[in-house]
């Protein structure tokens, strides 16, 4: 089992450590979504690896054994899961879970959805107001860029009630609302 106090790696680096392709594309998503290093990019892809094996794992029990109560339900919970977070369709199937892209798991950061939402001018700034303090989910202040949103979530991202960029009047959010319109 380990011990319990120590951090574990939650993430695997590549096997070729120098291909080019997957440098740049790595590359291009670091910069789309403002992330600071290559591990979050990898660390996505361990969670979408783990969901998509889940996907697999119910696809060979039901090609094993059938539509056993168990499968079903370790089915929906999958399914219900990546609702939740917005990933997948009401109307979704083993096959939508198996499409995901690495996208679908960036887009869902608390990040990449205060800069879709227009409350900083770009990735890296929205990074910076989250850990400095000044976003919160319901009145809750959040300081993990990486944090997964859920769907009933996102509607609650705001400044933080204390923050000085909940004024309107404050100059930096002025400069944000001049960017976005």
């Amino acid at each position: 089992m380990g011990y319990p106090g120590k951090n574990t790696k939650q993430y695997s680096s590549p096997k070729r450590r120098f291909e080019k392709s997957r440098i740049e594309s790595e590359r291009v998503l670091a910069i789309t979504y403002g992330l600071r290093n290559k591990r979050e990019i990898w660390r996505a892809t361990e969670v979408l690896r783990k969901h998509r094996g889940g996907a697999r794992e119910v696809l060979a029990m039901m090609s094993a054994a059938g539509e056993t109560p168990k499968t079903v339900a370790r089915r929906d919970e999958l399914i219900n899961t990546l609702q939740r977070y917005g990933m997948v369709g009401a109307n979704a199937a083993m096959d939508d879970i198996l499409t995901l892209k690495v996208e679908n798991i960036l887009e869902r950061r608390l990040q990449t959805i205060v800069y879709r939402k227009g409350l900083a001018r770009s990735p890296k700034q929205a990074r910076q107001l989250i850990t400095h303090g000044h976003i919160a989910i319901n009145g809750q202040r959040v300081s993990v860029p990486g944090y997964m949103v859920s769907v009933s979530e996102e509607a609650g991202v705001a400044y933080y009630a204390t923050s000085g960029l909940a004024d309107s009047a404050n100059g930096e959010r002025q400069r944000i609302m001049n960017v976005r319109a």
